[in-house]
């Protein structure tokens, strides 16, 4: 089997490449809207200001599809923790908080809504769809081919 012949998923993609290539993508679909609150919240309690980019929102819809993408049946509350860090207490200990639920339910739920992803069938976590699937396997194919045609 030759390499042209086997297909290209998101793991053959670097994952910043990736990222901003379905950020921009969700950017540019009509199904796929900001909140209104976007602007003014912060993505976890231990933040001490909201994102400055104006497309953060984007880039985290992105990011969280690919985890979804890679890790079927992760849910809130595992991607509460991988986007999670540490309390700085100032002169005190760190403790770790994890990040904001609201954002990523929100996210998800869009998602949900543009048929990317799917809860589970066990009802716990989310999944992607065949449809999302190929969607992202797309994207990342776009990306290998302008990566090669950048090389060349």
């Amino acid at each position: 089997m030759t390499e042209e012949a086997r297909g290209i998923c998101v793991r053959d993609v670097p994952a910043r490449q990736f990222i901003e290539a379905y950020a921009e993508h969700l950017k540019n679909s009509d199904k796929f809207e900001l909140p209104v609150w976007a602007d003014t919240v912060k993505t976890a309690s231990f933040k001490e200001l909201a994102p400055y980019g104006d497309d953060w929102y984007y880039i985290r819809a992105a990011s969280i599809a690919r985890k979804v993408y890679l890790r079927p049946g992760v849910g809130v509350g595992q991607l509460q923790k991988w986007y999670g860090g540490n309390y700085r207490n100032g002169a005190r200990t760190e403790h770790f908080r994890k990040a904001s639920s609201g954002i990523i339910r929100s996210v998800l739920i869009q998602l949900q809504e543009m048929k990317v992803v799917e809860p589970m069938p066990s009802g716990k976590g989310r999944q992607m769809t065949r449809v999302g699937q190929q969607d992202l396997d797309r994207i990342a194919g776009s990306v290998i081919r302008e990566a090669e045609e950048d090389e060349e």
